[in-house]
């Protein structure tokens, strides 16, 4: 009854400390996890206004560049200047039909100041050379012409709808001049407002909303087509729709996104992130500028409504809690029992067993307390009898530590010695990039490493960062473990190398490895007397500009398309060399079809054949054409068995590698 008192108070007393902390722990991980759902919030809004802006800048950019070119052809000039003219309306109309081709809606209009007519071609009807119909300078719905001649320096780009042709379109308005500077008319091409919205601005995102306003926060483009302001491009004072300022809750938020506004005009790659009340909801407001269109892309975020931060973890995490609370106090039940309630009984029990004179029995752990008190006072009755038999169990155990120890670092050293090479060889597999060029190339690349001994003087760097990849190989004085003790030195100066001078500049790479390697060597006393150097080949494949740039010492890089094997050659000193070597960066096309290969020279230098001559530069030759149209891992496999055919039996004599890489 007493034991179950003590253990009931005791998990009483840990279960009301649990709570008394976990009061505060809530209240603390609350607030953090709100501040974590904002900084993702901002994080969020910014990616994906910067997404939101790529997605437009590139094809309005490429629109406007067309109707930039029809507003300026000579032909439209020429037209314009003499619009009776047959043969020359003809001719206009012909060009304006492979600009048409080319927008994107395949339809262009232009609206000629002296006649007052307004051509529109599109896919819907038959080509006219007619005008559609006469502008009016009193209707409203031509307004937006005669406001893009008075305000209008260049072009404008205005939202409107067009009920002569019953279509609604973000339409893009070129001033076309003569030379003299004389506006002749207006031409341009437009953009269907529903498909621009599905393809430019719609969000499946939930509690996003973006859109597109003007520098006077005219909104140009939003889900809800009801907000957009329409010919607000052209002519302010006539445009019907909505204003992001007006959309604002109070003054301080307008006056914080003009803040914005100017700070992203200055500086078009930013984007300004603010906190505002819009519509009657915290929203955060994050936007950028495209300077071209002088557009302002935005991105209104909901912080309760987007799924910035996935909080279906946040239930589980509770009920993992709180299991851990009752874990834990089921664990210091446990302790109770164990350290407590347990030792009582132990206790009891060793009176018992000594009062039977029996004094070898264990005692509980002594303690400053009420029971280490008791344990002291029966302790103190079988300490003789019990230190002379801790003393002679505590030499024996000594005694058979001490020949544990010998047999067990015996047995240490047999093993190193029988392990070294193979820890070599595992070491140094260790850094070659076989999985990163198989997540990044698959069957673009392909690798030949036959080291001579278990271990080598050989090995292969490969490195990718987005539009750009680094393929080298490596061949180190020596073979064996110096050879690969060497391996693990000229690895370590690349990756500093390339740290140093970027992937795009393999000449400097290799002078900066060049300068790594003797900085290390130089304090050695016998650097002079041994060989240190190393031949190294690096070429950088540039994939947007389709060029390969390579610089190499002592060792080329050859190419064959099927047809011919040509090679760029390296310099002729090697890295670490005895004379520093002068390395410069050659290039070439990256084309479709064209194998790329880097090869040490243990493979040119294989003795094989009838007279055991070096397999050399001519056979290599041929063999890359007879298979440079051949998939890479196939291509491998044939120079493998090539080599072996040749090699006979005659022993490998270096370390061979040989890395090829393709780009279709």
């Amino acid at each position: 009854m007493a034991a179950f008192g003590l253990r009931g108070k005791s998990l009483l007393a840990l279960f009301l400390a649990a709570l008394l902390a976990l009061l505060p722990a809530g209240l603390i991980g609350w607030s953090l996890l709100s501040g974590i759902q904002q900084h993702f919030g901002e994080a969020y809004a910014r990616n994906a206004t910067l997404l939101s802006r790529e997605k437009i800048r590139a094809p309005i950019s490429r629109e406007l560049a067309l109707s930039l070119r029809l507003a300026n052809s000579e032909v439209t000039l020429q037209w314009l200047k003499d619009p009776q003219d047959a043969d020359k309306k003809a001719l206009f109309f012909r060009e304006a039909e492979r600009y048409r081709a080319d927008f994107r809606d395949h339809a262009y209009f232009i609206g000629v100041l002296s006649t007052l007519g307004y051509y529109f071609n599109g896919n819907e009807e038959p080509l006219s050379q007619e005008p559609r119909y006469i502008l009016d300078p009193q209707k409203p719905a031509d307004s937006w012409f005669f406001a893009s001649l008075r305000n209008t320096e260049h072009f404008n780009i205005n939202v409107d709808s067009n009920p002569e042709l019953n279509t609604t379109k973000v339409w893009l308005n070129m001033l076309v001049r003569d030379d003299s500077g004389e506006v002749l008319a207006l031409a341009g091409s437009g953009l269907d407002l529903s498909s621009f919205i599905r393809d430019f601005i719609a969000s499946e995102d939930s509690g996003v909303m973006p859109m597109i306003i003007d520098s006077e926060g005219a909104i140009q483009a939003h889900q809800d087509r009801s907000l957009i302001a329409l010919n607000s491009g052209a002519d302010a004072a006539t445009r019907a729709g909505s204003s992001l300022f007006e959309m604002l809750d109070n003054p301080s938020d307008q006056q914080a996104v003009r803040e914005a506004m100017q700070s992203v005009e200055q500086t078009p790659d930013q984007v300004q992130v603010r906190s505002v009340h819009l519509d009657g909801s915290a929203r955060l407001l994050a936007l950028t500028h495209i300077p071209e269109l002088n557009w302002y892309v935005v991105n209104a975020v909901d912080l309760n409504s987007a799924q910035v931060i996935d909080r279906t973890w946040l239930l589980p995490v509770l009920l993992g809690l709180g299991a851990l609370l009752i874990l834990f106090v089921v664990l210091f039940a446990f302790a109770i029992e164990r350290l407590l309630l347990r030792p009582l009984r132990q206790l009891r029990q060793s009176a018992q067993a000594m009062a039977a004179g029996r004094y070898d029995v264990a005692m509980p752990t002594t303690r400053n307390d009420e029971i280490g008190e008791l344990s002291e006072a029966f302790d103190a009755m079988a300490q003789k009898v019990r230190s002379h038999t801790s003393e002679l169990e505590q030499r024996v155990q000594e005694r058979t530590r001490d020949l544990e120890e010998v047999n067990q670092s015996m047995l240490t050293a047999r093993k190193k010695i029988e392990d070294s090479i193979d820890y070599a060889s595992l070491i140094q597999r260790s850094i070659l990039p076989n999985r990163d060029l198989i997540n990044a190339l698959g069957q673009h690349h392909a690798v030949l490493w036959r080291p001579r001994d278990v271990v080598g003087g050989d090995f292969y760097i490969f490195r990718s960062e987005q539009q750009q990849c680094l393929f080298g190989v490596v061949d180190c004085a020596g073979h064996g473990v110096p050879g690969a003790l060497m391996t693990m030195l000229a690895h370590a100066a690349l990756e500093q190398a390339i740290n140093d001078c970027g992937m795009a500049d393999p000449a400097a790479i290799l002078h900066r490895t060049d300068q790594i390697v003797r900085s290390m060597l130089s304090d050695s006393a016998e650097y002079k007397s041994l060989a240190t150097n190393m031949d190294v080949g690096l070429a950088c494949v540039d994939l947007q500009q389709r060029r390969v740039i390579f610089s190499g010492a002592k060792i080329a890089l050859y190419h064959s398309d099927g047809q011919e094997v040509e090679h760029l050659a390296g310099a002729r000193r090697a890295l670490g060399d005895k004379r520093q070597g002068d390395y410069h960066n050659q290039e070439i096309a990256l084309q479709s079809g064209r194998t790329f290969y880097l090869c040490t020279d243990g493979f040119l230098d294989q003795a094989g054949g009838e007279q055991g001559f070096g397999f050399g530069n001519s056979r290599f030759a041929d063999m890359l054409r007879q298979h440079a149209q051949l998939p890479l891992e196939q291509q491998s496999a044939a120079f493998s068995d090539t080599l072996a055919a040749y090699q006979g039996d005659y022993p490998q004599r270096d370390d061979i590698t040989m890395l090829c890489f393709r780009f279709d």
